[in-house]
């Protein structure tokens, strides 16, 4: 895909040099597909097929009290839920994508609703070092978060291009490192963090579509490589490959595998769980924390049918059923070394 810009309207989060993936307004996926449009989700919204989710659900999971910090070769994931997690490893205590509000919209009571409370309790966070944000979208930018986690605890915060102009204006003293597809950051001796593209696309409202940029994560640290993605389409896999050939593959890959449904609209931008195993060889990860399922319902799918698909993905793939787990809130997961 190369981008259509259509109007010449101005981007408001980022003004920058043209790229691969930026056409001077927008942020595109080279080679990929577009998110569907106005009529698009006019036809996905009244088409029907949509299966209730039941709400409230209760975890089998109580909520976490994490450990302060963990070292050497450990390397713990913490489920909060959706896309947020609490990853501890070389004494470093990460949140992914944090949400911990009640709704993931632009409105206090309207929008996607989260069905099980969040699986750590916030008071009992430990401290944080670092926020990676992964794109703007409000199921994993919550400005209200990172209010809470700016006045708790003065994170470092990692974000793609133009995302940051968006967390200023609720938090303009935060510390944030802007980057871009390709980018490298020494965070601490012995920890690096690559960004490297993603198939997705960005919005807060219908007028800024694709203004700012989303990516994945390396984490590079004593204890082993760390892949993240918040979100992403499967893209023929070329993103999964290109990671595995540039940092030879992953201890643990953070990888979504729900909201895929209706596949006609979501194809694009978000992997079934077919494609996230398929993904989870590609990328030669040891172990896959899966996410993106069982939180806030944004899709036609079940909440259950996530699981029930990667259940038989895994044994189509031949994959251990514990070399890739899908998190429920609460849940503690101990990457086990190699």
């Amino acid at each position: 895909m190369t981008s259509s810009s259509g109007s010449a309207k101005k981007n408001p989060y980022y003004q920058g040099p043209v790229s691969d993936h930026f056409d001077g307004q927008r942020f595109f996926n080279p080679g990929g597909v577009e998110p569907g449009g106005a009529f698009d989700l006019l036809r996905w919204q009244l088409g029907g097929g949509r299966v209730r989710w039941p709400n409230p659900v209760i975890s089998a999971f109580p909520p976490a009290r994490p450990d302060r910090h963990v070292f050497g070769e450990q390397m713990r994931v913490t489920m909060v839920g959706h896309a947020s997690m609490l990853v501890q490893i070389a004494g470093l205590n990460i949140l992914t994508d944090p949400v911990w509000s009640e709704r993931v919209s632009p409105f206090r009571s309207l929008g996607p609703k989260r069905v099980v409370p969040p699986g750590i309790r916030f008071e009992d966070l430990p401290h944080i070092d670092l926020v990676l944000v992964t794109h703007n979208h409000y199921d994993h930018l919550d400005l209200a978060t990172l209010v809470r986690l700016q006045q708790a605890h003065r994170p470092k915060i990692v974000t793609p291009l133009g995302n940051d102009t968006i967390i200023r204006r609720a938090v303009p003293d935060a510390d944030i490192t802007v980057v871009d597809w390709g980018d490298r950051i020494a965070f601490r001796a012995g920890v690096t963090i690559d960004i490297e593209p993603c198939h997705h696309w960005s919005a807060r409202s219908m007028g800024d579509r694709r203004m700012a940029l989303w990516a994945a994560f390396v984490l590079t640290t004593p204890a082993g490589k760390i892949y993240h993605i918040g979100d992403t389409g499967f893209h023929g896999g070329i993103n999964y490959e290109a990671a595995a050939s540039k940092h030879g593959g992953f201890r643990l890959a953070i990888l979504p595998f729900g909201a895929y449904e209706p596949r006609w609209f979501m194809k694009g931008q978000h992997q079934n769980p077919e494609e996230a195993v398929k993904g989870m060889k590609l990328c030669k990860a040891a172990y896959v924390a899966g996410h993106h399922f069982a939180t806030f319902q944004l899709t036609d799918e079940g909440i259950d049918a996530p699981v029930q698909a990667l259940d038989t993905a895994l044994k189509a793939e031949g994959v251990e059923p514990d070399r890739f787990r899908p998190l429920r809130a609460g849940e503690v997961f101990d990457v086990p070394v190699g």
